[in-house]
């Protein structure tokens, strides 16, 4: 195979595709394949046929590595179908879209061995100890092949970040019926609502005091606003960030996310806070999903090991559930929020002032991101399977038979896009943007800290303190 450079379409440029965007833009395609995943397992689900989760099969706890290949041969046949399915969809998608299939196949084959290894290392007994987190894992084996071990540039053809992500962000949306937005309460709601919004203007305002470009500070503002890298993406291609900047947003979020899920555990214990209001703290303060989910569960840990007499009160399934409350379901939900709300502002004020021309009304159209539709149609189909399910039903029934499915396939599909952010980002290209996004992003981090602080251990400390659910 020749060594040849990857041009395809750029996906968020073009107003004048008309119905063709459909199946022109990666968008679309990220919502067509978001959509049919969901669909396929509402379908499954209705019928009492079973469910989607044969084919969203991943590593599960192992302590030897005989018991993970002895895994591995029993499930040989669900991956090598799981990769199939992704490789029909996404290379199919690709094709479309202007790549050639003999470059992104084996490209993505790559991606898909790496992230196996990414979620064998995560399903360790010992993962927890040494605070693996694949999606963390994935970051950092990616950025190691990209600037240690170097790779031929054909193979940047499967690395489609924004493509994985994308798509993720549609499964999330599964996860997140309006049914368990409005079980989670106006408290978690009100005090996520707080901190996204403080957070956001925070580093918007001090980045720009730095002079920093007015598009990066608004990518480092989401990324520490809502859910770290997917926001950072997400808000990337609505307001057209320049290429450099996403890796920059990107790095800072992992670097913070990694320092919080050491640091708030130990703090947390030092302070003798109930797991509930420690579960909060942590929802309001970290920036990746699954770095909160680590610190929290690691906080669960060393209460029940270190305090088993109770003089910390809760228990491990608390924090859990206040840190779901505050951060998969409060926070993440800005995302398609800021991506339309910073597309509008791009359109008519940031773009207008650069090129000195009056923008298009129609421009909010072929800009918005068209993944935050899909969304919310994820969103409203899964609402209406849980129809009539208490919350208990619902984490008995529809979680296991309809959302896990959805959930798995999400993260293998997070795990790309990890893995492709690591692949693509070289070191030298972060360089130029100097010390300013740094300290941008930890005035970001210092008003987390301590308004979280201050919202889930004194305004709502006593809500916290006594969750259930």
């Amino acid at each position: 195979m020749s060594q040849e450079t990857i041009t395809a379409p750029d996906p968020t440029t073009g107003n004048s595709a008309g119905w063709r965007e459909l199946w022109l833009k990666e968008d679309w395609w990220a919502v067509w394949i978001g959509l049919a995943f969901t669909v396929a397992a509402y379908l499954l689900f209705s019928a009492g046929s079973g469910s989607l989760g044969w084919i969203a099969v991943a590593p599960t706890k192992w302590s030897t590595f005989p018991q993970l290949l002895d895994q591995l041969g029993k499930n040989a046949g669900r991956y090598v179908a799981e990769f199939a399915l992704f490789a029909v969809l996404f290379g199919g998608a690709a094709k479309v879209l202007g790549y050639r299939l003999r470059a992104f196949l084996p490209s993505f084959l790559l991606v898909y061995l790496l992230s196996f290894l990414v979620f064998a290392a995560g399903a360790w007994d010992q993962a927890s100890k040494y605070s693996i987190e694949p999606p963390l894992l994935a970051l950092l084996i990616g950025l190691f092949l990209s600037n240690v071990v170097g790779l031929p540039k054909w193979l940047d053809a499967g690395f489609r970040v924004e493509f994985y992500v994308k798509t993720g962000i549609v499964l999330l949306g599964a996860g997140l019926p309006f049914t368990l937005i409005l079980w989670a309460g106006p408290t978690a709601l009100l005090q996520a609502s707080i901190v996204s919004l403080a957070t956001f203007f925070t580093i918007y305002l001090v980045g720009r005091k730095l002079g920093i470009d007015q598009k990066l500070a608004a990518i480092l503002g989401a990324g520490g606003a809502v859910c770290g890298v997917s926001a950072a993406i997400a808000v990337s291609g609505a307001v057209r960030a320049k290429k450099e900047q996403p890796p920059i947003a990107i790095t800072l979020v992992v670097l913070w996310a990694i320092v919080l899920i050491f640091a708030l555990p130990f703090v947390a214990k030092a302070l003798h806070l109930p797991t509930g209001t420690a579960g909060a703290w942590i929802g309001t303060s970290e920036f990746a999903d699954a770095a909160g989910f680590a610190a929290v569960q690691s906080y669960g840990n060393l209460v029940a090991q270190a305090a088993p007499d109770g003089t910390i009160s809760g228990t491990p399934e608390q924090a859990v559930w206040a840190y779901t409350l505050i951060k998969v379901i409060g926070r993440d939900v800005w995302i398609g929020i800021w991506a339309f709300v910073l597309s509008i502002v791009s359109i008519f004020w940031w773009e207008r002032d650069e090129s000195g021309r009056r923008p298009e009304a129609g421009q909010i159209w072929w800009r918005f991101p068209k993944f935050v539709i899909g969304f919310l149609l994820a969103s409203l189909l899964v609402t209406f399977a849980a129809k009539g399910f208490s919350l208990g039903d619902f984490n008995k029934v529809v979680k296991p038979g309809l959302v896990a499915p959805l959930i798995g396939l999400r993260v293998w599909a997070f795990t790309f896009s990890f893995l492709s952010i690591g692949l693509t980002t070289r070191f030298r290209d972060l360089a130029p943007a100097g010390g300013r996004p740094f300290w941008a992003f930890t005035a970001g981090v210092v008003v987390n800290l301590i308004l979280g602080f201050l919202l889930s251990v004194v305004v709502f400390g006593e809500y916290w303190a006594k969750l259930s659910h």
